[in-house]
């Protein structure tokens, strides 16, 4: 019960660094939604081959669990709703290519032959801006050589820390910001070289940008998930204690009782005789 109050207390105390955190990368995704929405916008002919849909012959799976364990359903949910996602690609006759965020995701998939293509342990308890590039420049150059034609992210989103909802996310290709009206552009563009080469620059920033969103809530979820798993288990070892510590004096009672009768019943035979 001491360890298990203690773990609810570490994952409370993280739960509150990991919103920060939310909060704080989310200006810098909204701001490059915008200027690509802008980019959009302002010039008719942009390209980009993250951009593009191709016919998908091979798909890649990303899967994003934690490395430790005792957080109740986190991570089955998610592991589970990827395992279901990858069933049906091969029954589509689609080949797909693993990649494991987390040891409990590898564990699993790993125990059930699967092959796994890359995986990053360590990361997923306070990520950094460094890891989401790391796995970004693994999946771009694993895209950009069509070794795989799409690349979707089976993770967690914090709603609140009550609430985490597992959620399938298409990472590639891009699906570009909804675009807006010329009339409507809060900021006028020159470009200089061209805008498909400020494109080139913005979207693998972009991407990484999106997985570190994707790290960040994924542990605020862990950590919310795990608090919640070890306040119940705090509360099951103080019921526990309650019904044993009841059944023990019982039991002692029950022997003071034995005890004292034995006691009455051997000085009535001692007057007796």
């Amino acid at each position: 019960m001491k360890i298990t109050s203690a773990m609810e207390l570490i994952a409370t105390s993280r739960i509150a660094r990991a919103r920060v955190r939310v909060a704080e990368s989310q200006p810098y995704t909204d701001k490059m939604n915008e200027v690509i929405r802008n980019l959009g916008a302002g010039t008719s002919s942009v390209s980009h081959p993250l951009l593009e849909k191709r016919p998908v012959a091979t798909a890649g799976v990303v899967v994003v669990s934690s490395d430790r364990g005792l957080a109740g359903g986190y991570n089955s949910s998610v592991i589970r709703m990827a395992e279901h996602h990858i069933h049906d690609l091969h029954a589509r006759g689609i080949k797909v290519r693993l990649y494991a965020v987390g040891e409990k995701a590898r564990a699993y998939f790993a125990y059930r032959n699967f092959d796994i293509e890359q995986a990053w342990l360590g990361v997923t308890d306070t990520p950094g801006y460094g890891d989401a590039r790391m796995i970004g420049n693994t999946l771009l150059e694993d895209y950009e050589s069509e070794q795989v034609d799409s690349f979707e992210v089976f993770t967690t989103r914090y709603v609140s820390a009550l609430t985490q909802k597992p959620v399938q996310w298409e990472l590639l290709p891009i699906e570009p910001p909804e675009s807006v009206d010329e009339d409507e552009l809060s900021v006028s563009y020159t470009f200089e070289p061209s805008a498909e080469a400020i494109l080139a620059r913005l979207l693998p920033r972009y991407l990484e940008g999106t997985i570190f969103g994707m790290l960040l809530e994924a542990s605020a979820s862990e950590h919310a998930a795990r608090r919640r798993a070890m306040k119940a288990a705090t509360e099951n070892a103080e019921e526990l204690v309650r019904i044993l510590t009841r059944e023990a004096n019982q039991a002692r009672q029950a022997e003071i009782t034995t005890e004292i009768s034995e006691i009455v019943g051997g000085a009535e035979a001692l007057a007796g005789g």
